[in-house]
């Protein structure tokens, strides 16, 4: 079983490009296999990651549910979310990508979730590297689609706001009983040095904080020009630190 990495934060503290860094650091360093699970109903992991994807999870499986019915057999319906699952799968360079998107709709058929829970999961085993790109309200990692992780990452920008959003995920995950191994805070977007302040705020919400990653200019540069996450130099200063924590954390 791989390492499996979980971020979340909310919108707009760049957790999407983070993640993306981090899948381009494991691939670079010639770690192993990585799973990218966009897991975050505003999927954009594919973009910055320079793959297109046709299927969600969330497509297929409604589409399993509309068909269900009609189906015979309990071994024809794994075979038919297996296959499913497997055409959702995006092959990008040294990683493939599989996209959630949005949760059920209304009447929610849990057989048809336990199902596709049940062969992500296996999917998973697959790889050394599991990174999941996940929304603040940490929809999937509570519905269980993908299972305890080694690291959460709680993603922020540099203010007090950010920090008590970022503490309220982690609340969160506490509360829904998500086994994290070690979850730690990036404060990403400082300009200077991080404010004494902020630094004691972080502590009096007893956080672990990982690393502090600068405004960086490349990757204004990459949104800007529609550019991917394996454009930015490689001296550029977000991705020197994501490497550097990368190999901090043994990952």
């Amino acid at each position: 079983m791989g390492i499996k990495i979980a971020l979340a934060g909310k919108g707009g503290t760049g957790k999407t490009t983070i993640s993306a860094l981090i899948i381009r650091s494991i691939i670079e360093q010639k770690k192993g296999a990585v799973l990218a699970l966009d897991a975050d109903p505003n999927s954009n992991l594919n973009e910055i990651l320079g793959v297109k994807v046709t299927d969600t999870v969330g497509m297929i499986r409604e589409d399993f549910k509309k068909q269900a019915p009609r189906l015979a057999g309990g071994i024809y319906k794994d075979q038919l979310v297996e296959m499913n699952v497997h055409q959702a799968l995006v092959e990008g360079k040294g990683f493939d990508l599989l996209v959630m998107g949005r949760g059920e709709g209304p009447g929610c058929y849990c057989y048809a979730n336990n199902l596709f829970k049940k062969y992500i999961d296996i999917l998973q085993d697959n790889y050394n590297y599991v990174v999941m790109d996940n929304e603040a309200g940490m929809e999937h990692l509570s519905r269980r689609t993908t299972s305890d992780v080694d690291f959460l990452l709680i993603i922020s920008d540099p203010s007090p706001k950010g920090i008590l959003t970022a503490s309220r995920i982690k609340e969160l995950s506490e509360e829904m009983n998500i086994k994290a191994r070690k979850t730690f805070l990036i404060i990403n977007r400082v300009r200077g040095k991080l404010d004494e302040r902020l630094k004691n705020y972080i502590g009096e919400k007893k956080f672990d904080l990982l690393d502090v990653i600068d405004e960086d200019e490349n990757i204004y540069e990459m949104d800007l020009n529609n550019k991917t996450v394996f454009d930015i130099p490689s001296n550029s200063p977000a991705f020197k630190k994501v490497s550097s924590f990368i190999k901090e954390l043994g990952i």
